[in-house]
């Protein structure tokens, strides 16, 4: 995948996210921190503001002190799930976009736990390609 130039433009194609004028931020939670840290680095080399966070309840604590776009987020992780933190984020953050990825064959079920009690998330399988990611990211930034 070639790195886009410095091109600010709203359109989809991999170029640099911006939501007017200020780069579209995006905070990536998984419990495996290499998993997120790798991902930061290349959304960072996309165009996104993107910082890592490795645990729900870490999530929590950086919507409530600073407001980010878009949340990706594993989905079965230690202390609390993805799901429950995008949860609880969302009531800090309501016009936060959550795009979960998980690996876990339980994820179906917490899915719909989730759309029970009203709340539906964009997922994601792992191995997830990060153009992937992207792919979707764009999609959102165009859609705002």
């Amino acid at each position: 995948m070639a790195v886009p130039t410095n091109q600010t433009s709203g359109a989809v194609g991999g170029d640099m996210r911006t939501s007017g004028t200020r780069k579209l931020s995006v905070l990536v939670v998984d419990d495996e921190e290499l998993v997120a840290d790798s991902l930061v680095q290349i959304l960072n080399m996309f165009g996104f503001d993107a910082s890592s966070g490795y645990s729900g309840s870490q999530a929590i604590d950086r919507a409530n002190t600073a407001a980010f776009d878009v949340l990706i987020t594993d989905v079965v992780m230690g202390e609390m799930t993805g799901i429950d933190a995008a949860i609880e984020i969302r009531k800090v953050l309501p016009n936060c976009k959550v795009l979960l990825v998980s690996g876990n064959t339980r994820t179906s079920d917490m899915l719909e736990n989730a759309h029970e009690r009203g709340h539906d998330f964009d997922i994601l399988a792992k191995p997830v390609h990060p153009s992937l990611i992207l792919d979707k990211l764009n999609a959102m930034s165009v859609g705002d």
